[in-house]
């Protein structure tokens, strides 16, 4: 079922999302050749906690860390580790924030020094795939209307969606109801209305669209092990507009590409 938001529990999630955007900042600021992941989830936690929020990842049926950190032919899910960043990888960081009662969720994929062209082009149509998606959820529309503007994008440029893991609502909880493909027809699926909080995130692959699910439980990565990007935005539909609740400003401050 469906939980949809007053004005007041929406606000609340953006309080929720300005923490987990400024916390993004701060883990923008050590993204670096040589740090390890495990430094990354740290300073991501210190931050979230220090500023009255809770990470929503941290022992979410049983996950480890406060970020999900995600390199290279990973898609989703990565621990943080001993893992020393290098030059020509590319980092997902994906990290959720509990606060007075209420989740927001983001991610972002960074590239580290000098990445190739190709994959350079793959993080930038993910990233605009995001905005297009974003642009679709609106009043009137449908929950395929989102991930028909995605698939349509990227696919046109040669990369592929993956299928089994997707966007959803978020509240109280940090996945409700709907879910979200990044992929789907016209005209198809959940109407949208207003009220409705979801999470808009591409998972966008270089090569085939197939995973790999590690023995871990929770690591998800690329069959053919190329690259995967993966961006996403806590958005909330309203009457009059569509509000994106979380940000990645405090990310393009200190970091850009």
């Amino acid at each position: 079922m469906i939980q949809y938001k007053t004005s007041e529990e929406v606000q609340l999630i953006k309080q929720s999302a300005d923490i987990l955007g400024r916390a993004h900042g701060e883990v923008a600021k050590h993204i670096k050749e040589g740090v390890k992941t495990s430094f990354l989830d740290k300073v991501a936690e210190e931050f979230i906690r220090d500023h009255n929020g809770v990470p929503s990842f941290k022992g979410y049926n049983g996950f480890p860390a406060s970020l999900c950190i995600s390199v290279n032919e990973v898609i989703v899910h990565g621990f943080p580790s001993d893992y020393e960043l290098k030059d020509g990888d590319i980092i997902s960081v994906d990290c959720g924030v509990f606060h007075q009662g209420f989740h927001s969720d983001s991610a972002y994929t960074y590239p580290i020094g000098e990445v190739s062209p190709s994959v350079k082009a793959l993080l930038k149509a993910t990233r605009d795939s995001l905005y297009l998606g974003i642009e679709q959820a609106v009043v009137g529309n449908r929950i395929g209307d989102i991930g028909f503007s995605i698939q349509k994008f990227v696919e046109a440029k040669g990369y592929t969606v993956v299928r089994e893991l997707v966007g959803h609502g978020l509240g109280k909880k940090l996945h409700e109801a709907p879910e979200v493909p990044n992929y789907g027809k016209k005209g198809s699926g959940v109407p949208l209305k207003a009220g409705m909080v979801i999470a808009i995130e591409p998972m966008i692959n270089l090569g085939t669209r197939n995973i790999v699910q590690e023995r871990d439980g929770w690591t998800i990565r690329t069959a053919d092990r190329k690259p995967s990007a993966h961006y996403e935005h806590t958005v909330a539909i309203l009457e009059d507009k569509t509000e994106v609740l979380t940000t990645h400003k405090y990310i393009e401050e200190v970091f850009k590409f």
